[in-house]
């Protein structure tokens, strides 16, 4: 049994991006296997402007985050994108090489949560270079079977939220929860 915990996440999630953010910080996310998942997979490619009650809805989330991480540097986006292919490159770059797919990872969730930049658009993550070369190229294949696999391991887990982390004995923490709970789950 592994003694890592893993950490089921999705980029346009604000609260997945303070999880995410909480764990650097905590020193905690290299005791976790980071996987992607889309909580949202009807959202469209390229990410479509926010209107009526979704946008306040977004809105709201993103209120709710900065309460819960007062500290943590969000903006309000105009939308939230299709976050396949972003998963897909994570996918790639972990599989290659654990620390550059994390970097990859956290500039993804900055490139989103802090600039609006669109993840849905493969100009966007090479722009930032938050992939450095082509991270799927020739591996798109692997890549794809790597993220149904994520996506059927978090449906069997019974929770539809993210962010969540499934301990090695399969205990579950759901949601952006407080340090104190955070420090417990990893105790």
């Amino acid at each position: 049994m592994s003694n890592v915990s893993i950490l089921y996440s999705d980029f346009n999630c604000p609260f997945c991006y303070a999880m995410h953010e909480r764990l650097h910080e905590m020193s905690l996310l290299d005791r976790c296997d980071w996987r992607g998942v889309q909580h949202a997979p009807h959202l469209p490619k390229p990410m479509a402007r926010w209107r009526g009650t979704v946008g306040v809805e977004l809105a709201h989330e993103v209120r709710m985050v900065q309460r819960l991480a007062p500290g943590l540097v969000i903006s309000l986006p105009l939308g939230k994108p299709n976050t396949r292919l972003a998963i897909e490159w994570a996918a790639s770059l972990l599989r290659q090489d654990a620390g550059r797919g994390m970097e990859f990872v956290r500039q993804a969730y900055r490139a989103f949560w802090c600039e609006g930049r669109d993840l849905s658009d493969p100009s966007v993550l090479h722009l930032q270079q938050l992939a450095g070369e082509s991270a799927v190229d020739g591996e798109a294949e692997e890549s794809c079977r790597i993220v149904q696999d994520w996506e059927t391991a978090w449906h069997e887990t019974s929770q539809a939220g993210v962010p969540l982390l499934v301990s090695p004995f399969g205990d579950q923490l759901v949601g952006c929860v407080s340090d104190d709970h955070v420090r417990r789950f990893f105790s």
